[in-house]
Order: C-alpha cells, then sequence, then structure tokens
C-alpha cells in the first residue's frame, strides 16, 4: 500500500482515545490493586511510579516515534530500519496472534455474566437445588453460590487439564458473539476504530465513577480504603516489589505487541507524538490507581461482612454454649466476653477452643487475589450484598467488556496493519481479510470454551507472551539506539516534532531503560528455571477445593483465595510431570 493513500485517523483525539482504549484494559482493575495489597498499599506507588518514567514512558515514546515515521506496521517498520530486522516485526505479530486467540474468552465469560445479570435473583446469590429437590446442589452448598456459578455454570470446569468433556455450548456462543463484535469494530480499519474508540475509551471511567460513589458509601468501605492508602515501607527493601512495579508498568502499557506502532503509523506526520506518549502513558497510570480505590471500598465492604458475619457466629456459638441471655452478648462485646467465660469457666470454654473461629479483620483485608478469581467471584460475591444488585452486575461486566474489547482492537490491529502492508494483501478488501483474521482466531478460540479450557487459558496467560515480549522491546530499545543510531533517530523526531528530544529521553533509550529491560529478562529467566514444571491451579469437584496439580499443596478457598495459594506455601514439586511434557 502506498504511503500517500495510507488511511488516517480523522483527528489527533481519536488517536489519543485508540491508545488510552487499547493500554487501559483488564490488568488496570484486576493486577494493579493485587500488587497495591501484595507491596504495601500507598508504598507500592512509589516503585510504580519511577518505573513509569525510568521505563513506561520512553519505551511508550519510542514506540510511537517509529510508527509515525514509517508509517508501517510492525514488520514493515522494522524492515525499513533494517532488512534484518523483519522478523522482530513477525514477532510482535505472532505474539499478538497468541494473545488474540485466548484473549476474548475474558469477554465471552462478561457477556455470560451480563445475561445472567437480568434475572429477579442474581444466580451466583444462592444455591441451586439438586435433582430430589431436597434441598442445595452439594457443590454449591460445600463451597459458596459465586464459587459454584464460576467454575460449574460458567465453566463446566473438569478436574484437569487432561479431562476435556467438550465444548461448552454457552461459552461458545458468547465467544461467537464477542468476535463478531471486535469484527464490526475494526471491520473498516481506523475509519470503524476511530468511530468506536469515542465510547470504549471514555464509558468504563463513568462506570468506575459510578461505582467509586457508591463503593465508598458501603458499610466498612473506609477500612479497604484506609488499608490501601496506609503505607508498609518496609516493602520498598523486597526486590519483589520493584521487579512487579516494573512489569506492571511494561504489560499494562502493551509494550512489544506491535499495536502502538501500528495505531501511530495512521497520524499525520507532523503529529505530536511526544506529548501523547506523556498523556496516555499519565492515564493509564491514573487509571490504575483510580481503579484501586474503587477496588478497595468493595474489598473493605466484603472484609468487613465477612468479619462481622464471622463475630455473629462466635456470638450464637457462646449464647448457646453458657445458655446466655439473647442480647447479653453484642458484636462489639464479643472479645470482652470471650475474655471474661475463658477465665469463670475455663474448662468448659477450653472444650469450645476447636470450634472457636479467628476473627481479623486485618487477615481478611490481607488476603490477596488476581484475575478472573477477582473479576468474577470476589466482585460478584460483593455485588450480590448491594441493593439493586441487578443495577451494579449490568453496569460491572458493560464496565469488563468495553475494556476487554477495547483491548482487543490494539491486538487485532497489531495482527491486521503489518500484514496489509504486503501489496498481495493490500488488494483484498479491508471487510474480507479482517474478517478472516477474527475467523481464523475464532476457529482456533474455541478450545477454550472447552471444560478444560480455562486450564488453557492460565497456561498461556501466564507463559504464552511474558519471554517474547520482553526480549521483543529489549531488541527495539538497542536496535534504535545502537543500530539505527539514537543521532539518527533524534533528526527523524525533529523533522516530525520541529524540535530534537532532550536529554531526558536520549539517558533512558540509550541506558536506563535497556539496563531495567535486562534486569528483567534475567529475573524471569532465573524464576522459570527455579520454578521447573509449569502448574496451574485446578478445581477438585470432589474436594470442592482448589488443588495445585503437581505440586504437593491443597489449598482451601476459603483460607487461599481462589487463585492465590501459591504464594505463602511451601511447595514441594513432585519428579512425574508427563502431562506437561509438550511445554
Amino acid at each position: 500500500m502506498e504511503k500517500d493513500a495510507r488511511p488516517k485517523w480523522d483527528s489527533p483525539v481519536q488517536f489519543v482515545l485508540a491508545c488510552v482504549s487499547y493500554a487501559v484494559g483488564l490488568g488496570n482493575v484486576w493486577r494493579f490493586p493485587y500488587l497495591c495489597q501484595m507491596h504495601g498499599g500507598g508504598g507500592f506507588l512509589i516503585p510504580y511510579l519511577l518505573m513509569l518514567f525510568l521505563e513506561g514512558v520512553p519505551l511508550f515514546y519510542l514506540e510511537l516515534a517509529i510508527g509515525q515515521k514509517m508509517r508501517l506496521g510492525s514488520i514493515g517498520a522494522w524492515t525499513a530500519i533494517s532488512p534484518y530486522l523483519g522478523g522482530m516485526g513477525l514477532a510482535s505479530v505472532v505474539t499478538s496472534l497468541y494473545l488474540c486467540l485466548y484473549y476474548n474468552i475474558i469477554n465471552a465469560w462478561s457477556f455470560w455474566y451480563l445475561f445472567h445479570s437480568f434475572q429477579s435473583v442474581l444466580p451466583w446469590a444462592e444455591c441451586p437445588i439438586n435433582a430430589n429437590r431436597t434441598g442445595p446442589i452439594k457443590e454449591c452448598e460445600q463451597a459458596t453460590p459465586t464459587q459454584y456459578f464460576f467454575y460449574r455454570e460458567t465453566l463446566d470446569i473438569s478436574s484437569s487439564i487432561e479431562e476435556n468433556g467438550g465444548i461448552h455450548t454457552g461459552q461458545a456462543l458468547c465467544l461467537i458473539l464477542a468476535w463478531i463484535i471486535t469484527y464490526l469494530f475494526i471491520v473498516r480499519g481506523v475509519k470503524s476504530t476511530g468511530k468506536v474508540v469515542y465510547f470504549t475509551a471514555t464509558f468504563p471511567y463513568v462506570v468506575l465513577f459510578v461505582y467509586l460513589i457508591r463503593g465508598i458509601t458501603l458499610h466498612g468501605a473506609i477500612n479497604g480504603v484506609k488499608y490501601m492508602f496506609t503505607p508498609k515501607m518496609e516493602q520498598l527493601a523486597n526486590p519483589t516489589t520493584w521487579i512487579n512495579a516494573a512489569t506492571q508498568i511494561f504489560f499494562s502499557l502493551g509494550l512489544g505487541f506491535g499495536s502502538l506502532i501500528a495505531f501511530s503509523s495512521y497520524n499525520q506526520y507532523n503529529n505530536n507524538f511526544e506529548r501523547q506518549a506523556i498523556v496516555v502513558s499519565l492515564i493509564n497510570s491514573g487509571t490504575s490507581i483510580f481503579a484501586s480505590i474503587v477496588t478497595f471500598a468493595i474489598y473493605g465492604f466484603k472484609a468487613t461482612v465477612n468479619y462481622e458475619n464471622c463475630l455473629e457466629r462466635t456470638r450464637l456459638l457462646l449464647l448457646n454454649a453458657f445458655n446466655l441471655a439473647e442480647d447479653s452478648i453484642t458484636v462489639d462485646t464479643v472479645y470482652d466476653w470471650i475474655e471474661k467465660l475463658n477465665a469463670t469457666y475455663p474448662e468448659q470454654f477450653a472444650e469450645l477452643n476447636t470450634r472457636l473461629e479467628n476473627c481479623d479483620l486485618e487477615s481478611e483485608l490481607d488476603t490477596a487475589v488476581e484475575g478472573t478469581g477477582l473479576a468474577f467471584i470476589v466482585y460478584s460475591e460483593a455485588i450480590k450484598n448491594m441493593p439493586l444488585s441487578q443495577l451494579w452486575s449490568v453496569l460491572y461486566f458493560i464496565m469488563l467488556l468495553l475494556l476487554g474489547m477495547g483491548s482487543m482492537l490494539g491486538n487485532v490491529t497489531a495482527i491486521i496493519t503489518p500484514l496489509r502492508d504486503f501489496k498481495v494483501i493490500s488488494r483484498m478488501s479491508s471487510e474480507l481479510f479482517n474478517g478472516l483474521v477474527c475467523l481464523f482466531c475464532l476457529l482456533l478460540g474455541l478450545g477454550f470454551t472447552t471444560t478444560s479450557g480455562s486450564y488453557w487459558f492460565t497456561m498461556f496467560n501466564d507463559y504464552g507472551a511474558t519471554f517474547s515480549l520482553l526480549f521483543i522491546v529489549l531488541i527495539e530499545v538497542i536496535t534504535v539506539s545502537y543500530i539505527y543510531g539514537i543521532k539518527r533517530f533524534e533528526k527523524d523526531i525533529e523533522d516530525m516534532l520541529g524540535h530534537r528530544p532532550n536529554w531526558y529521553w536520549k539517558i533512558m533509550w540509550t541506558f536506563t531503560s535497556p539496563l531495567l529491560l535486562i534486569a528483567l529478562f534475567i529475573f524471569y529467566i532465573i524464576n522459570y528455571i527455579k520454578g521447573g514444571t509449569p502448574t496451574y491451579q485446578a478445581w477438585n469437584k470432589e474436594l470442592v477445593r482448589i488443588i495445585s496439580n503437581y505440586f504437593k499443596c491443597i489449598c482451601t478457598v476459603s483460607l487461599c483465595d481462589y487463585f492465590s495459594c501459591t504464594q505463602e506455601v511451601v511447595l514441594i514439586r513432585k519428579r512425574s510431570a508427563a502431562a506437561f511434557s509438550g511445554f
């Protein structure tokens, strides 16, 4: 395709909104709050913001500059810099394709929950009746309604990755719907995407703001917000805190996929991408912090409800065990009565020790969870306890859908744009070619709708793109700084913007960012080698609990909170790993 015939964004605002819609995704909602919780609350913001300016903004700027200068997708742009670097652009396309295969299944789950929200009683609010109509289904009764709905109704999950019970029809239909909408969003390239991003980039903020107002008015929400902004400065001495801050910035901005290069290739040649890189990066990080306040308000509500329910169970236990009057013990005086009864009736109280629960609000707030466990279980648990729960459920899952769809626009564009730069493909109509790409991804993605599909989703998400993206961006910054030449790159920027980049950008590109990426790459390699055989969290129907396959570790959901059971347990790896011989 000739460069002068290349389509363009209707305005710089469209480009900024497209970048915001792509960069601000599900990770801002379900990953960043988890990292804050794990690494010292407000103290985590210190390494996070440092990494934003040492790594995130400079690399974001670099990719926008390359795309706008070359006016080509990732393959063409890197081939133009050097014929030997075309493979790096191809690596970006393959990585984006890898992501597209499984990312839309999250949108399918969101559609599933959204459609089930239009009921008089949310289906994850109570357990369904068994076939004999004698009581709740055993699996649901032993777990919780929210866990049962996610694992059994939504996923119909098998007990291991080796068990495949066929395609879940409902999930397959939701995935088809997700891909149809994705296709309609990109059917005519930037002409379609430019219109859609006005909605996908802005409406999630409306929902987040509404949820913020609702969240801070919930009972106990202030406990969660205080927990977030109370810094634990000792966490700054933990190297993992800094590593996680750097990786969160890296993946949150969507570096290395080729999406930013593709988006900026449709800019006017003299577009001010420097200012846009700073604005989008700040919006992305600001959204993470904003979403965390909302999330911790929900955390506080959930933790307070669980804590007070625990106190109520303890109160009833004491009343029944010691034959006390109903109003003699209140929730606020439970611990006073425990001390009093223990001193007065030590022998009788000793018999209750095994039945007494340790009710601790701080422990409830310390329970960390991320990913699908946060989005589809913890949030659902909180929503069902809200007044007008159906309304809040609809709003929440629409927000998840828009965040997911916005990211999908960038992922698919990263595949389509570089391929359409080839003359053979450019002769095809956009509608036909874009449709074939979406159909190809849909057919391969149907594997994630099987009963073992969620395990494959975890494998792809945890091990699919991490190394390749770090390697791609490391080669990018080394290529620009030392092969293409930083002086030559300065002149290109001056040609587009009318001024050269200042000393900050040059120091980041030539020294700081490459060193940080090398450190991250080495860290991941060491962790990967130490980790050995990949693992996954499996739902055991008989035990009604999460188990870590190939680890001598069993975690009850109540103690380990869904997908985080390997955080603080000693793991003893089994030698046998036959099921993972292909990884």
